[in-house]
C-alpha cells in the first residue's frame, strides 16, 4: 500500500468491505431461510438459484478453493525462502525452493485437515493467536521511541507531516495503478466464506453464519483500517539506511520530510535507488514492530489459516456438488468416511491440485484467476439473495432482517465490474467457464427439485403474461389452433399426441385431455396418482403440452367439462382433436351416440374440430396389455373411445398381438406396465420405453393431399401449412383439391390458386376435381348400403309419428326417409372415397374437410357411415378437419 497511501487505500478497503459486507449480509439472509446443510457457498447457491447456476459455480468454487490452498501456501514459503536468503541458506535455489516448502507445508497441513475438525480448529485457534499477538506487537512498536537504526530506514513514530504526505498517491513506474493496487489487495477479503464452507460442521449454521461472518469482516475491517492508518503516520517514503544519512535539521540541499527529523534521503529518492521506506520495503510492519520476528510468525500464521480454511473448505464443497450428480464422472468424490462423513477422497484431490499449483512457484500468476472466482461466487450469492426477494415467494422468509434485495443487486454488479477492472482475460475465462456448465446442466436437465427462486421467477412470469394476455384484444393474423386433446392417458394414444405435438410446437397451446368414467371416490386418488406420471411421460417424449383430467359418469358429460373449463384466460382451447371411433358399429348405441353427440358440443361451444383415423388405429393400450398380461381378453374391454374415455379399446394393432418378437413391439413396450385398468403404474410410467410413431419419421418427398370441401373459414389449410413448416415434413409437396365443372376447370383453378397465394400458404398445385359429383360405382354403393343395413328402422316410409314409436329408446336407428333425405350426401362420400384412393394411396398425410350432419336430422349411425366410408382402406394418416366457421386466414395487413 505504499504507493496508493492512506486516502486510496482506505478507498481501496471500503470498496473490498462494501462488496464483502453486501455479500455477508445476502449470505446471512439465505442461510437463516431454512435448514443449511454441508456444501457451504454451492449449497446455497443451488437450492436458491438452482442447479445450472449452482452446479457450475460450485465447481468453479470448489476448484478456486483448492488452487487458493496453493496461493496462500506459496505466500507462506516465500517469506521461509526469503528468511533463508538472508541468512544464505537456500536449500537449492529461490524457486525449487518455494516448491520444496510449499509442497512440505500443504502435506503438513492435509494432515491436520484428515485428523477431523476438532484438529483443524485448534490449529485454526492457534494462527489466530499468533495473529493476534503479532498485532499487538506492531501496535506496541509504532509507540516506541524510533532508534538510530530505525529512524534511517525511514521510521519516526508518529507524526502529522508524514500521515499528511502518505495520505496522497504516489504512483511510480508504468504499471502503478489504483485498480492494479486494488488487485493485490482484494484476494485478503475472499476469507468470509470460510465459515459458510463449513456449514455441515456447525452446531446452528442459521445462527453461527451471519454471526461469525459480519463478526470477522467488521474485525478485519478494523484492523486493515489502523494497519494503514498507522504505518502511514509513522514511516516516510523513502530511506536509504545508511547511518550516515543523518544531518543536522535545516542542512541546506536537503529535501523532503527527513530533513526536518536531521535525516537526508534526498540522494536515493532523486535516484529512486532507497532500498528502504513505505515505498520500497516490504518489511516496514517488522521494522516498525517491537519483536520483528513476530511479525513474521503473524504472516506464518495469516498464509496457513488461510490455506487450511481453504484445504477444507474445497472438498465439502466439492462433496455436496458430487452428491447431487449433476456432472459426470465426479460421483466417485461425493463418498463419505466416518462418523461426519469426512470426504476424504476429496481432500486427495485438493492436495493434488494444490501441490500442482505450487509447483508453478509463481503468486503473481495465480492471484488474478482466483480473485475472479471468489468474485464470481460474491456476485452470484448476491443475485441469489436479490432473486428470491424479487419473486415475492411465500418460501422466501429469511430470519436474519438487515438486508436489502436492491443492496444485493448492487452488489452483484459491483462484483461483476470489479471482475473485468482487476483482470479482464481471467474474468473473460470465469464467464466461459460458467456459461459452459450452465449449458452442460441445462441440456441434461437434471431430476432435482430444491424449490428454487427460478421456479418462483417462472411462475411469476406465467401469470403476469396471461394476466396480461386478458387484455389483448384477439385478431386473426394472431390466431393459434391452441388443441384440446382427448388422449386418454397420453400413452395409450402416441400417435395422436405426436400429431397435434408437432404442429403446436413452440406456437400454441396444446392440453392432453383425460376423462376417468366412475364414482369420484374410486377415481379422484387415481387422478392424482397417475397425473404426474402422465405429464414426465409427454416431457420425456419431447411434446410441449399440459395434460389434465376430470372425474365423470359418463364420457361426454366429462368431455364437456373439459371443453368448458380447460385452459386459462386467452390460453384456452379453441379447437378439439379426438381419434376416430374405429370400432363403432359393435360398442353399445350409447356409446355412438356419445361419441358424435362430443361433435356437436365442440360446435355448439364454438371449438373447430380435427379427427383423426389411421390404418393401424390411434390406441395401443390394447397390444399393451397384451404384451404385459398374455391372458388379456376382449371380454374384458368391450368398447374403444377414440375420444380419451379410460375404457380401453379395440385398438386396431391387432396385427401386432401375440407376436412378442416383433421389432416395432420389442421397441414399444420393453420396460412397460399397465395395470389391468388400463391406466400405467406411475413410476414406471415416465421410464416406459417410448413408442414410435409415423409422426416422429422423416417423410421425406411425399404429398400432403388437402381436400378443401367446404369454406370453413381456413382451418382445414392452416393444420396442413402448420405440419409442412416442420422439419420432418419439411420436403413434403403439398396440393390441395378442390371440386368444380370440367368446362371451367381452368378460370377455376386460376382463382383458386390466385386465392391461395393472398393467403401466402406456398400451395401453388391445386387440382379441381370436376368429377367429384359423378355417381360413385355400384359396388360401393352397395357396400355402404350393407355398412347401414344393421342400423335401419325399414319403417316403410310410415308417417313421422309412427316412425319416432319406432325409434323410442333407439335414437340411433336410420329410417327410409333418413336414407332417402341423406342420400346425395350419403353417395357424395362413397364418389370421395373412390378419389382419395385414386389420388392420395400413396400420400404422406390426407386433410379433409370434414362432413357435418345436422343434429336431430342425421342418427349417429348413419353419421358415423359417412366418416367410415369416407376415409376408408386408405393407407396413410387421415385428418378430417372443420373450423367453427371463425376465419383462421387473411390477407389483409391491418
Amino acid at each position: 500500500m505504499g504507493e496508493g497511501r492512506d486516502a486510496l487505500t482506505w478507498l481501496i478497503i471500503l470498496m473490498s468491505v462494501t462488496v464483502t459486507t453486501i455479500t455477508g449480509l445476502s449470505i446471512s439472509a439465505i442461510s437463516t431461510n431454512g435448514k443449511v446443510k454441508s456444501g457451504g457457498t454451492y449449497f446455497l447457491i443451488s437450492r436458491s438459484l438452482g442447479p445450472e447456476l449452482g452446479g457450475s459455480i460450485g465447481l468453479i468454487f470448489a476448484f478456486a478453493n483448492a488452487v487458493a490452498v496453493a496461493m496462500h501456501t506459496v505466500g507462506f514459503a516465500e517469506t521461509v525462502r526469503d528468511l533463508l536468503q538472508e541468512h544464505n541458506s537456500l536449500i537449492v535455489d529461490p524457486t525449487n525452493d518455494i516448491r520444496i516448502i510449499g509442497v512440505v507445508t500443504v502435506t503438513v497441513l492435509l494432515g491436520i485437515s484428515l485428523a477431523g475438525m476438532e484438529w483443524e480448529a485448534k490449529a485454526q485457534i492457534l494462527f489466530f493467536l499468533v495473529i493476534l499477538v503479532s498485532f499487538i506487537n506492531y501496535l506496541v512498536g509504532t509507540v516506541i521511541p524510533a532508534s538510530a537504526e530505525k529512524q534511517a530506514k525511514g521510521f519516526f513514530s508518529y507524526r502529522a507531516e508524514i500521515f499528511a504526505q502518505n495520505f496522497v498517491p504516489n504512483w511510480r513506474g508504468p504499471e502503478g495503478s489504483f485498480f492494479g493496487l486494488f488487485s493485490i489487495f482484494f484476494p485478503s477479503a475472499t476469507g468470509i466464506l470460510a465459515g459458510a464452507n463449513i456449514s455441515g460442521d456447525l452446531k446452528d449454521p442459521a445462527v453461527a453464519i451471519p454471526k461469525g461472518t459480519l463478526m470477522a469482516i467488521f474485525w478485519t475491517t478494523m484492523s486493515y483500517l489502523v494497519l494503514s492508518a498507522t504505518i502511514g503516520a509513522c514511516v516516510v517514503r523513502d530511506a536509504s539506511g545508511s547511518l550516515n544519512d543523518s544531518v543536522a535539521v535545516g542542512s541546506p540541499g536537503c529535501e523532503g520530510l527527513a530533513c526536518d527529523y536531521g535525516w537526508n534521503f534526498t540522494a536515493c529518492a532523486q535516484r529512486q535507488s532507497c532500498r528502504y521506506g513505505l515505498s520500497n520495503y516490504y518489511q516496514s510492519m517488522s521494522m516498525v514492530s517491537a519483536f520483528g520476528p513476530l511479525i513474521t510468525a503473524g504472516i506464518f500464521g495469516a498464509t496457513l489459516s488461510s490455506a487450511l480454511a481453504c484445504l477444507v473448505s474445497a472438498p465439502k464443497v466439492f462433496q455436496c456438488l458430487c452428491r447431487d450428480q449433476l456432472y459426470p464422472l465426479i460421483g466417485f468424490f461425493g463418498k463419505g468416511y466416518g462418523r461426519n462423513s469426512e470426504p476424504i477422497r476429496g481432500y486427495m484431490l485438493t492436495y493434488v491440485i494444490a501441490v500442482g499449483f505450487i509447483l508453478i512457484a509463481e503468486l503473481n500468476a495465480i492471484a488474478p484467476i482466483i480473485s475472479n472466482f471468489f468474485l464470481c461466487s460474491y456476485a452470484l450469492i448476491n443475485f441469489s439473495c436479490f432473486h428470491a426477494s424479487i419473486t415475492n415467494s411465500p418460501g422466501w422468509r429469511p430470519s436474519f432482517r438487515y438486508y436489502s434485495k436492491w443492496a444485493a443487486l448492487f452488489g452483484a454488479v459491483v462484483s461483476v465490474v470489479i471482475m473485468f477492472l482487476l483482470t479482464w482475460w481471467a474474468a473473460l475465462i470465469a464467464f466461459g467457464i460458467v456459461v459452459f456448465l450452465l449449458g452442460y446442466v441445462l441440456y441434461k436437465k437434471p431430476d432435482v427439485n430444491w424449490g428454487s427462486s427460478m421456479q418462483a421467477s417462472s411462475y411469476n412470469m406465467a401469470l403476469n403474461y396471461s394476466v396480461g394476455l386478458s387484455e389483448v384484444d384477439e385478431h386473426i393474423k394472431n390466431y393459434r389452433p391452441q388443441c384440446l386433446v382427448l388422449t386418454g392417458p397420453p400413452n395409450f394414444r402416441p400417435a395422436l399426441v405426436d400429431f397435434v405435438g408437432t404442429f403446436t410446437k413452440n406456437l400454441s397451446l396444446m392440453l392432453c385431455g383425460n376423462v376417468l368414467i366412475g364414482p369420484r371416490k374410486q377415481k379422484t386418488p387415481e387422478s392424482r396418482l397417475t397425473a404426474d406420471g402422465h405429464t414426465k411421460w409427454l416431457m420425456k417424449r419431447k411434446i410441449k403440452a399440459f395434460y389434465t383430467d376430470v372425474v365423470a359418469e359418463d364420457l361426454r358429460s366429462g368431455v364437456q367439462m373439459l371443453i368448458q373449463a380447460a385452459g386459462l384466460g386467452k390460453m384456452r382451447p379453441n379447437m378439439l382433436v379426438l381419434g376416430y371411433k374405429r370400432n363403432w358399429r359393435t360398442v353399445s348405441p350409447q356409446s355412438l351416440e356419445d361419441y358424435v353427440g362430443i361433435l356437436h358440443d365442440a360446435f355448439d361451444f364454438k371449438y373447430g374440430v380435427c379427427l383423426m383415423r389411421m390404418k393401424e388405429g390411434l390406441n395401443v393400450s390394447r397390444v399393451m396389455q397384451a404384451h404385459v398380461n398374455p391372458t388379456f381378453e376382449a371380454a374384458e374391454h368391450p368398447e374403444e373411445n377414440g375420444t380419451g374415455g379410460r375404457a380401453a379399446p379395440d385398438t386396431g394393432w391387432s396385427w401386432l398381438r401375440g407376436r412378442p418378437e416383433h421389432p416395432r413391439l420389442r421397441g414399444l413396450f420393453s420396460g412397460s406396465q399397465v395395470c389391468r385398468q388400463g391406466s400405467a403404474d406411475p413410476a414406471a410410467l415416465a421410464g416406459e420405453q417410448q413408442a414410435s410413431t409415423i409422426f416422429q419419421s422423416e417423410q421425406g418427398k411425399k404429398t400432403i393431399d388437402i381436400y378443401w370441401l367446404f369454406d370453413d373459414g381456413g382451418l382445414t389449410l392452416l393444420i396442413p401449412y402448420l405440419l409442412g413448416r416442420k422439419k420432418r415434413w419439411g420436403k413434403c409437396k403439398i396440393r390441395v383439391f378442390v371440386g368444380g365443372q370440367i368446362n371451367r376447370m381452368d378460370e377455376e383453378r386460376k382463382a383458386i390458386v390466385s386465392l391461395l397465394s393472398k393467403f401466402r400458404l406456398g400451395f401453388h398445385e391445386v387440382h379441381i376435381l370436376p368429377d367429384i359429383n359423378q355417381k360413385p360405382r355400384p359396388e360401393h354403393i352397395r357396400r355402404f348400403d350393407d355398412l347401414i343395413a344393421p342400423f335401419r328402422l325399414n319403417d316403410g316410409f310410415k308417417d313421422e309419428a309412427t316412425v319416432n314409436e319406432m325409434r323410442q329408446g333407439c335414437p340411433w336407428k336410420i329410417s327410409d326417409e333418413e336414407v332417402n333425405k341423406n342420400r346425395a350426401k350419403s353417395l357424395r362420400q362413397v364418389r370421395l372415397n373412390e378419389i382419395l384412393l385414386d389420388y392420395s394411396r400413396d400420400a404422406a398425410l390426407i386433410a379433409i374437410t370434414l362432413p357435418i350432419g345436422r343434429k336431430g336430422r342425421c342418427p349417429s349411425s348413419l353419421y358415423m357411415a359417412w366418416l367410415e366410408t369416407l376415409s376408408q382402406d386408405l393407407r396413410p394418416p387421415v385428418i378430417l378437419t372443420r373450423g367453427n366457421q371463425e376465419n383462421v386466414l387473411t390477407f389483409y395487413c391491418q
